[in-house]
């Protein structure tokens, strides 16, 4: 397999180790693909999402921007979602990627629309 691949899940596991999220208090895990990134809030200790964002949401793919500013409308998206529920803390899970461009846009976007974390 590709070490580059390898590196990720070792890193991934490793905060993966450190971080659960709970009912009250959810891990906000971010995927990052080349083309697409997904947030999905997650109860650890039930094994269950809470809520889930993407950039292929049909309100997020129709506006043109590039792909920095579609993880903030992700993150605003999520944490709409997330405080509808009556959830306003959660974990925030890098999920192995550094904490810088798309991903840091989620995490700017949700905090901007009043998540904590």
């Amino acid at each position: 397999m590709d070490t580059k691949v390898i590196r990720k899940q070792k890193i991934k596991y490793r905060i993966r180790k450190k971080i659960s999220g709970s009912g009250q208090k959810p891990r906000l895990s971010v995927f990052r693909s080349n083309s697409d990134i997904y947030a999905q809030l997650i109860d650890d200790l039930h094994g269950k999402t809470l809520a889930a964002a993407s950039s292929r949401d049909k309100d997020i793919l129709a506006q043109k921007v590039n792909k920095t500013e579609k993880g903030k409308l992700v993150g605003s998206a999520i944490a709409r979602k997330a405080l509808e529920l009556g959830i306003k803390d959660c974990t925030f899970d890098r999920g192995g990627n550094l904490f810088h461009g798309r991903v840091k846009a989620v995490a700017e976007g949700a905090r901007e629309a009043g998540m904590q974390f």
